[in-house]
């Protein structure tokens, strides 16, 4: 071959080498990554791109605390109940019968009229307003609850229906929901007949003095709940709201500050629910970790669940564990709570964990959580106003950094007035080392670690199954075999919707 023979297969070799090149050229990802850098210093232009990424799930949410106060007024009113003006705590009728603005306790309608008690309502019942004084943001927050509870009494169909349509409108396609669906009747059943120090002779008690029915019927109630929620969603109709795709499932919250035998009773109740209605998929232990009986018996809460994980042990758990700052407790009670939740509690998942680098040993704390694969559900806004801690003083930072997974959660969206766009805002104007492949992760991890049925759709590192390693995680065309492994598995259905968002979501970038 002459050298002008050479030369000329030489170009076409380049040319054919670049054309390549750019064909390939960057992934989707990696184009959205690049976008979302270039719009890094515009929060105005994150929020915008924040507000349609996919988000998975949210791991860690109350349904009283998700809704907001403006609703709630509206299902008191319609309830036809009273609010003391001075405190703004919801009575029962009969209400006085004016609303003129000295009546002490008109009926919460009168509010419409009175912007003046409107406001105040809303302010009272949320964390709208709230500035440092007399009050600390973690009493205003806690006392909001009892405030507005009876705007939520019969009206968990219409909360469910919220809480849905919040999360569609967040690009959430999962919730797990903490929710105490019997209305605290096991805790009840466990003061009637008292405690036992043999775990095992009360359990037996309990089951054979009613718990049985009450599991029944709280399923069943919860049937008429979800009717009611799809009725108000109009799901199944032309009008269907967005709020009807997303897939709910519940977490028994177990009211963690009553006397120790409505707690057994409420922890053994969530065991025996989790096993008989899937609908239910673990539970929790909530109410201020700081009060005075969730201190004093921690350690006896770890050896109830320790005692009845070994009689469950298929059933999730996840807890609440260093939602604690210095000066809200001794020094001693900042010491040992996530350790033990994790190690006698038998948590995979770790509520807040704001108080991980007060443990002994931190840091081989942190690589046993990494070791383990217990994931701890980050909630940035509810961690500032119930304990002010933010920014670098925030764990999120070292619990990346030590490879623990996490996930951005909104605990109480409703009383917060915060929702999931707006915590991952707030994680990305933060943290300027978390980028849009951060963002994706954590999404991803929300699914990977939540406790719906079935085997993950992931190997490892987010790298498909051998049944799906070929078709492309999200693809339109689905192989058999990855077909066959999908309808095995209602975790891995939700995580292979995700990615097909994902997709979507990058084909604009």
């Amino acid at each position: 071959m002459g050298p002008v023979a050479r030369s000329a297969v030489l170009l076409i070799i380049a040319w054919l080498a670049g054309s390549a090149s750019a064909q390939s050229g960057p992934s989707a990802e990696q184009r959205t990554a690049r976008h979302f850098e270039s719009i890094r210093r515009q929060p105005s232009l994150q929020l915008a791109f924040l507000r349609d990424m996919p988000k998975g799930g949210d791991l860690h949410i109350h349904l009283s605390g998700a809704l907001y106060a403006e609703n709630l007024i509206d299902y008191a009113a319609s309830d036809n109940l009273c609010v003391d003006r001075t405190t703004s705590i919801l009575i029962a009728p009969p209400c006085n019968d004016s609303c003129e603005k000295y009546t002490s306790k008109p009926a919460i309608r009168c509010a419409y009229g009175d912007h003046v008690l409107y406001n105040s309502i809303v302010d009272a019942w949320s964390m709208r307003n709230w500035r440092p004084g007399e009050e600390s943001g973690h009493d205003h927050f806690f006392a909001t609850f009892d405030k507005f509870s009876l705007a939520t009494r019969n009206r968990s169909g219409d909360a469910l229906a919220e809480a849905a349509s919040r999360a569609a409108e967040d690009h959430l396609q999962y919730l797990e929901l903490m929710y105490t669906a019997d209305s605290v009747q096991s805790g009840q059943l466990g003061a009637k007949l008292g405690w036992d120090d043999d775990f095992t002779r009360m359990r037996e008690k309990l089951l054979t003095g009613g718990l049985k029915e009450i599991v029944a019927t709280t399923s069943k109630r919860l049937d008429e709940d979800e009717g009611k929620m799809r009725s108000v969603l109009k799901c199944e109709t032309v009008e269907a709201n967005p709020g009807c795709a997303v897939k709910i499932r519940y977490l028994y919250q177990v009211l963690r500050g009553l006397p120790r035998e409505m707690v057994f009773a409420e922890i053994l109740f969530g065991f025996e629910l989790a096993q008989t209605d899937p609908r239910f998929v673990g539970l929790n232990l909530v109410q201020p970790e700081d009060w005075y009986v969730p201190m004093h018996d921690f350690e006896l809460h770890m050896t109830m669940l320790d005692y009845l994980h070994g009689v469950y042990p298929k059933v999730h758990i996840s807890l609440h564990a260093g939602e604690l700052v210095i000066g809200l407790v001794p020094p001693e009670g900042l010491r040992f709570h996530v350790r033990e939740s994790v190690e006698r509690g038998h948590a995979e998942r770790i509520g807040h964990g704001v108080d991980v680098m007060n443990e002994d040993r931190p840091i081989d704390l942190l690589r046993e959580m990494a070791r383990r694969n217990v994931l701890v559900e980050i909630c940035l806004t509810s961690n500032d106003v119930i304990l002010g801690v933010k920014g670098d003083a925030h764990p999120l930072p070292i619990y990346l950094r030590y490879g623990v997974p996490v996930a951005l959660a909104t605990d109480d969206e409703g009383v917060s007035r915060s929702d999931m766009i707006h915590e991952y805002l707030r994680a990305v104007q933060t943290y300027d080392f978390l980028g849009y492949k951060d963002l994706k992760r954590m999404a991803r991890m929300s699914l990977e670690h939540s406790f719906l049925a079935g085997s993950s759709l992931w190997a490892s590192d987010f790298r498909p199954v051998a049944a799906c390693t070929d078709d492309g995680a999200g693809s339109r065309k689905v192989s058999a075999a990855c077909q066959k492994f999908l309808d095995g598995s209602e975790r891995a259905q939700m995580q292979w919707k995700l990615e097909e968002e994902f997709a979507v979501f990058e084909k604009k970038f």
